[in-house]
């Protein structure tokens, strides 16, 4: 609809100034032709023509000049007053838009957006490391391969986990922690967070996963939250900060997660491979049996493209400092 106003108001006016030059200049030496002519004769075409002046024609031509930049003005207008009521980039669906192999991606919010709320989706630097995150509703038998393949490469990684694998699987869960990786928190029941509007409806999601969490290890979850689905408003981002979280989001990630139609090695590596950039924040899932059965595969080549890994609270330590 805007792009129609635009065309409208802007260059309408061009056209039909335009037209009527070209038909002054093709027509006025000739105007018999307007007279004899069945599609210019009834509309009085003829009559204009054959008594324009010079003078007038250049009156004609001023106005339609005027028209055209009065319409220039009026989407100028509309851009300032009527892109108020479009929606904030930095609430709604979590979403990526890919640039160039290599480069981050440009997120529906910017880094100085998110770092208003403790939130990252990336780390900002032009160094070669990789964090790594899986998003954990359930255990079906990936994990172990995961874990020993984090472990081989040294390369620590956070959990998300929701309230069903706590209540679950909590021996999983110390064994996650054992193999030097760190459990967030992706709230109890995996909803849409961006639809919770009360501090105390947010806290719940959030609190019960901590309370269960010290029972099963004896800690404190780390304060770091990953919205279900990437749903979010930022009066959501505000209540996990006011929690004492940090948000995270993702760079980088593929459909991984339907358990009937689990991606391909070759399509997993030409998404993983060819999207990484420096500062990644990975999201993978650790129900996919395809990264089960490429993630040390997966780990040794972005190791041979010069990378390294660190962890989420090594990412809050560079951006502090």
């Amino acid at each position: 609809m805007q792009a129609f106003f635009y065309f409208l108001i802007t260059f309408c006016p061009l056209y039909f100034l335009t037209a009527i030059l070209s038909i002054s200049v093709l027509f006025l030496p000739f105007p018999h032709i307007f007279y004899q002519s069945p599609v210019f004769y009834p509309i009085g075409v003829p009559f204009m023509f054959s008594r324009l002046k010079s003078k007038n024609i250049i009156r004609i031509c001023f106005l339609f000049l005027a028209a055209f930049f009065v319409g220039i003005g009026a989407a100028f207008l509309h851009d300032h007053f009527f892109s108020a009521a479009v929606p904030t980039s930095s609430e709604g669906n979590w979403g990526l838009s890919f640039q160039t192999d290599g480069d981050p991606p440009v997120g529906n919010a910017t880094f100085d957006e998110l770092k208003k709320f403790d939130a990252f989706y990336a780390q900002d630097t032009g160094e070669k490391v990789i964090y790594l995150t899986f998003d954990a509703g359930y255990e079906n038998g990936n994990t172990p391969a995961i874990l020993e393949a984090l472990t081989k490469h040294q390369a620590p990684a956070t959990f998300f986990v929701v309230g069903t694998l706590l209540e679950s699987n909590p021996e999983l869960i110390k064994q996650i922690l054992a193999a030097g990786n760190t459990i967030g928190n992706h709230t109890w029941h995996h909803k849409d967070m961006s639809q919770i509007s009360t501090m105390d409806s947010f806290s719940e999601e959030i609190q019960t996963v901590e309370k269960l969490y010290q029972q099963i290890t004896g800690q404190e979850i780390s304060r770091f939250y990953r919205p279900p689905q990437g749903k979010y408003s930022e009066a959501n981002l505000k209540m996990a900060q006011d929690l004492g979280y940090h948000t995270f989001f993702w760079s980088l990630a593929y459909v991984d997660w339907y358990q009937d139609n689990q991606p391909s090695h070759e399509e997993a590596f030409e998404k993983l491979l060819g999207r990484i950039h420096p500062g990644a924040i990975v999201l993978l899932h650790s129900t996919s049996s395809t990264n089960a059965e490429i993630l040390d595969e997966l780990l040794t080549k972005w190791e041979e493209m010069g990378y390294h890994f660190a962890s989420l609270d090594d990412l809050i330590k560079a951006a502090a400092s």
